[in-house]
């Protein structure tokens, strides 16, 4: 019998190059697709229990084949999946508290936490590093503490959340709404803060803006009420906006 290559398709962007010697891991989601992975991606998979929904395979081709997150197999080695089994599996995910639906953090793991709503979930402490968080709402969200490196907060509204003391370098904030969130001591090193990110009302006393691109009204606003300096990096708030 021959072995059909499976093929999946993504309702995320591209977030990593996968090896031909790397697992990956995706979510079975449903087939309400409007974003559809840039490529087809064939190997071996197989489910991975004890899980609600996730999918783990391997890369067999020599070409990288960029691509992870919310993932519609169309086979499964050499079965189709059913739809009864797909229709369980997102009953399944359907009922898991997003807050709670990853172990460990970042983009490749269990986490769905893009296009949620999760306002008031803890976060505190967690390691969230490249976590994808685009388009949810995050509204009074405690991220006290986590580590944030690389995550994105595209389009995401944070108003009312704690984000003091929190790792924030090389995340993308672009268009996000930090309205009176709290940034204190906040490290944002290289984070991207392009188009309309609002920081109106936000706490940034001893927050680290070094190297984040701000358009000159954003950057005006901000050092208004700059104080302070960052425990963790040393630098002033004022100085790492580059007011005068």
């Amino acid at each position: 019998m021959a072995t059909t290559a499976p093929s999946i398709r993504c309702t995320v962007p591209i977030t990593r190059t996968l090896s031909s010697t790397k697992p990956f891991s995706g979510v079975i989601y449903g087939n309400n697709l409007n974003l559809p992975f840039s490529g087809t991606l064939h190997g071996g998979f197989r489910l991975r229990p004890p899980t609600l929904g996730i999918l783990s395979f391997f890369e067999k081709t020599r070409r990288n084949s960029p691509g992870s997150g919310i993932c519609l197999p169309k086979v499964v080695g050499e079965t189709l999946v059913h739809a009864g089994t797909l229709a369980l599996l997102t009953a399944s995910l359907s009922l898991v508290d997003p807050a709670l639906a990853f172990k460990g953090g970042g983009p490749y793991g269990a986490g769905v936490t893009r296009g949620q709503d999760l306002t008031g979930k803890d976060f505190s402490g967690r390691s969230l590093v490249k976590q994808d968080f685009k388009t949810s709402i995050l509204r009074q969200a405690n991220f006290r503490g986590a580590k944030l490196l690389g995550a994105s907060f595209f389009d995401a509204d944070l108003t009312g959340a704690d984000l003091s003391d929190a790792d924030l370098r090389g995340a993308d904030l672009s268009l996000a709404n930090f309205t009176k969130a709290n940034l204190s001591n906040a490290n944002l090193e290289g984070a991207l803060a392009t188009g309309n990110t609002s920081f109106k009302g936000s706490n940034i006393k001893g927050a680290d803006f070094t190297d984040v691109p701000l358009r000159d009204d954003q950057r005006d606003y901000l050092c208004k009420v700059a104080d302070g300096v960052n425990p963790v990096t040393g630098n002033a708030t004022r100085d790492s906006l580059l007011c005068n």
